[in-house]
């Protein structure tokens, strides 16, 4: 009986470490959406064209993103810390791949907030691991406004 007991124990604690480090995945992949939004918005206050495109996956073989990526740094560029205000996640929550919009505000050395959209794509799922790609970067937006289905 106190076999039976210790063995159950046993297999709930793995059971318990399973799920724990599959949340915990899964939760990184919300950090990891946060971090290339903010690298993102703070190469575009600090000018630098190259590494926008470098963030946006894709876009160095796509005309359109590029000139977007240079007219965004050349209406957003600023000088001075950048701070974000909010971000809205593209999903709160997902064990497999979605396609989503976040929604990020941002200042940059005392400016009005700047609202961008940015479409996400997360792949793979809680046991390969989640891996995020940044593919489309809005110009500004108005402070109140919702991300457009098509920028």
């Amino acid at each position: 009986m106190r076999r039976t007991h210790l063995i159950a124990i046993a297999v709930a604690i793995v059971v318990f470490l399973l799920i724990s480090a599959l949340l915990a995945r899964v939760f990184s992949a919300n950090s990891a959406e946060q971090s290339a939004i903010t690298t993102l918005v703070t190469d575009e206050a600090h000018g630098d064209t190259g590494a926008v495109i470098g963030d946006i996956t894709g876009c160095r073989s796509t005309p359109a993103c590029r000139q977007r990526a240079s007219e965004n740094v050349r209406a957003l560029a600023h000088p001075g810390p950048v701070s974000i205000i909010q971000i809205q996640p593209s999903t709160s929550f997902s064990i497999a791949g979605t396609r989503g919009f976040a929604r990020v505000a941002w200042s940059v050395g005392g400016s009005l907030p700047i609202v961008q959209c940015v479409r996400v794509w997360r792949t793979g799922n809680a046991i390969s691991g989640l891996h995020v790609e940044l593919h489309q970067v809005s110009r500004r937006i108005g402070s109140e406004s919702a991300c457009p289905a098509h920028f």
